[in-house]
């Protein structure tokens, strides 16, 4: 694996990791950015040429103040395309990744090959709101995210050292930053209207969802499936919404088995 530092033409620069060979694929990640060692990942490089750029605010670059709203984070996710110059890349997304993901495959509908989403957020249903993230403690989230709530913890938690002054100060500042950016279009509800854009999607696509996601219910699934033409949907045992974390090689066998 190696990072790169990168700078779109608006002059938001970036860090993008690159794994992998074979055909294109370009990786969103959602608002709880990207593991040092990420496990989906590593399996998707067996069979794709992987880039995995971070959004403005999960990284230490600047940059987060120019994104606003969702046609920012759109437009971003479009420059970044360009600035890696990739020709027709497939395009996979996670929970907010996803979101902004299904909102670029809307706004170019020619820019990408195939499209996958692992339980994106953008959909709002009343009878099933979504729980608010930010309003949610830190002990809740292992519950909220995993099927396994202990097996998340030491997942969310892997490599910290909160007895360490500097080390946690470092991750509440860090953590501050991500929520603060994920925030412009996750709070205080994930409702960007994407529901009216979903007729323009192109590309084929697939939806993958953890059957005991709790923050994103499976009703929202069958709801994505319903509004994208010609969408498959993939169910993922012993899984709640950080899939690609609980599940990576399921998921990974899931995206490969649809792409190639």
């Amino acid at each position: 694996m190696k990072t790169r530092a990168l700078e779109t033409r608006r002059g938001i620069k970036f860090q993008v990791r690159e794994l992998g060979g074979g055909a294109p694929l370009l990786f969103l990640h959602g608002a709880g950015g990207l593991l040092p060692e990420d496990p989906l990942l590593t399996k998707l490089a067996e069979r794709f040429h992987v880039f995995a750029p971070t959004w403005p605010g999960f990284g230490a670059e600047p940059g987060e103040e120019l994104l606003e709203d969702m046609l920012d984070f759109t437009l971003h996710g479009l420059d970044v395309v360009e600035a890696l110059g990739l020709a027709k890349p497939h395009l996979v997304g996670h929970s907010m990744g996803g979101m902004i993901a299904a909102e670029m495959a809307c706004a170019a509908n020619a820019a990408f090959g195939r499209l996958v989403l692992l339980a994106p957020l953008g959909l709002w249903l009343d009878a099933h709101p979504i729980p608010d993230l930010f309003a949610t403690t830190p002990w809740e989230l292992p519950g909220l995210l995993f099927a396994d709530p202990a097996a998340g913890q030491r997942l969310l938690l892997a490599g910290l050292d909160f007895g360490n002054d500097a080390a946690l100060t470092r991750f509440m500042v860090d953590n501050a930053r991500r929520l603060g950016s994920a925030g412009k279009i996750l709070f205080p509800i994930p409702n960007r209207r994407l529901s009216k854009r979903l007729y323009r999607l192109r590309a084929d696509t697939l939806l993958v969802w953890g059957r005991e996601d709790k923050l994103v219910p499976p009703v929202y699934a069958e709801r994505w499936q319903q509004l994208i033409p010609r969408a498959q949907l993939r169910w993922i045992d012993a899984a709640g919404h950080m899939l690609p974390l609980e599940q990576p090689t399921a998921v990974a066998e899931a995206v490969a088995g649809f792409l190639c």
